[in-house]
């Protein structure tokens, strides 16, 4: 062996020089390690928690646990409190279990959990003290905005979702749910909130939650269920801040697959608003019990042309329709369709009964079969429901190959 080839690489040094500083350097923070015994108590008592999803093989794992733990020293210093931010981990190897229960795949992955609900986002800063330090920052200023003049409602970003709290006053059980739920869904709408004297004109039966929704000439939704039950006041808002059928990007593509639910995506041209419209009324109207077990999106034609391929289309097809499962894609046979009365539904119940993987794979389910006989290979064609526990790494490695040949 040469003495070249003897020498270790850059990166391997690297990693070296990382776990021996680790070793060496006395250990002050107070990472909480969870399992199943302790992890619900632990999240749910906690304001903010960081969560490091991590295998002891994995060098990119060790190479996070000096910096983990050094930005949860920063941290401590500034929230003391110990319920105010909890930095944890989980060895994924030791306790699959738990990892299957969120869906992590890759390692490490930091998740982010608020009184043991865990965000949509994951953590995917730069891996460095500073960094990881500034987002927990983030997350504990205030998501609320103050409103000092019912003059600067008049002046509101249209474009954007608007979720207004009018309170007598800001210590009060009705506010801290209200916070609560914005916490969590801050990034989906803006939230802002307007107290005593400033808040009164809007109070005319006391404490109330406007929704402003896109659009300037669009009309104001009121929340009309108990101010203090959380889970009726986040399932409304998320109602409102979360739309039905979202758009899918190169910079939320990833995000979007680790929800782990398939994809029923319209993909249209950038201007033709009108199938988005139609798209949009036939999913609210055949598919609003689907919620929930499959992803509702409209893509851009033009970007997204590898995907297209994957089904034999090009934009000049569209609009099309068609479900990802991240393990095959399925068109709806013709956009025209989508008016005809549950047809929509049956092309999503198809896809959990297994009839779409076994037609991909052994053509149309016969029609005629008799008493006793059995579809064939209906027992090698599980319901595609099972989807939601695969690794949608293709689709990931689609979007990341078109966003960069932009």
């Amino acid at each position: 062996m040469s003495p070249a080839a003897a020498r270790p690489s850059a990166h391997l040094r690297q990693a070296l020089l990382v776990l021996v500083t680790w070793i060496l350097t006395p250990i002050t923070s107070e990472i909480t390690s969870l399992d199943s015994a302790n992890i619900d108590d632990t999240l749910n008592n906690a304001d903010v928690a960081l969560v490091n999803f991590y295998a002891d093989w994995c060098r990119f794992s060790q190479m996070l646990h000096p910096i983990f733990e050094e930005a949860s020293n920063v941290i401590k210093e500034e929230f003391p409190n110990k319920n105010q931010v909890v930095f944890a981990r989980v060895d994924c190897d030791q306790h699959s279990d738990i990892a299957q229960r969120y869906r992590i795949s890759k390692y490490p992955t930091l998740k982010l959990f608020r009184n043991g609900m865990m965000m949509k986002r994951e953590y995917r800063g730069q891996r460095s003290v500073t960094a990881i330090a500034d987002y927990i920052r983030q997350q504990k200023s205030d998501p609320v905005r103050e409103v000092h003049d019912l003059e600067e409602i008049a002046s509101l970003d249209r474009s954007k979702r608007n979720i207004i709290g009018y309170f007598e006053q800001k210590d009060s059980d009705n506010y801290r749910t209200f916070e609560r739920v914005a916490n969590i869904l801050h990034d989906d709408c803006v939230f802002l909130s307007a107290y005593g004297s400033v808040s009164k004109p809007e109070r005319f039966s006391g404490d109330n939650i406007i929704y402003k929704p896109p659009g300037e000439n669009a009309p104001d939704m009121v929340y009309l269920g108990s101010m203090t039950n959380f889970d009726l006041a986040y399932a409304w808002t998320q109602d409102k801040c979360v739309p039905l059928v979202r758009e899918i990007t190169f910079e939320n593509g990833e995000e979007l697959t680790e929800e782990g639910l398939p994809f029923l995506i319209l993909f249209h041209m950038k201007d033709d608003a009108d199938s988005l419209e139609q798209f949009q009324q036939e999913v609210a109207r055949q598919l609003i019990s689907e919620k929930g077990t499959i992803n509702f999106l409209h893509a851009d034609c033009d970007k997204f042309r590898h995907p297209l391929l994957h089904i034999q289309k090009t934009p000049a097809d569209c609009p099309v329709i068609a479900i990802d499962s991240f393990r095959h894609m399925y068109v709806f046979p013709d956009f025209r369709d989508l008016v005809v009365p549950g047809k929509l539904k049956q092309f999503v119940l198809d896809l959990h009964s297994g009839k779409l993987h076994r037609e991909f794979h052994h053509g149309p389910d016969p029609t005629d079969v008799s008493p006793g006989q059995h579809v064939q290979d209906v027992a090698s064609s599980p319901p595609e429901s099972s989807f939601q526990k695969l690794a949608p790494s293709e689709y990931r490695y689609t979007l990341l190959r078109d966003r960069d040949e932009l």
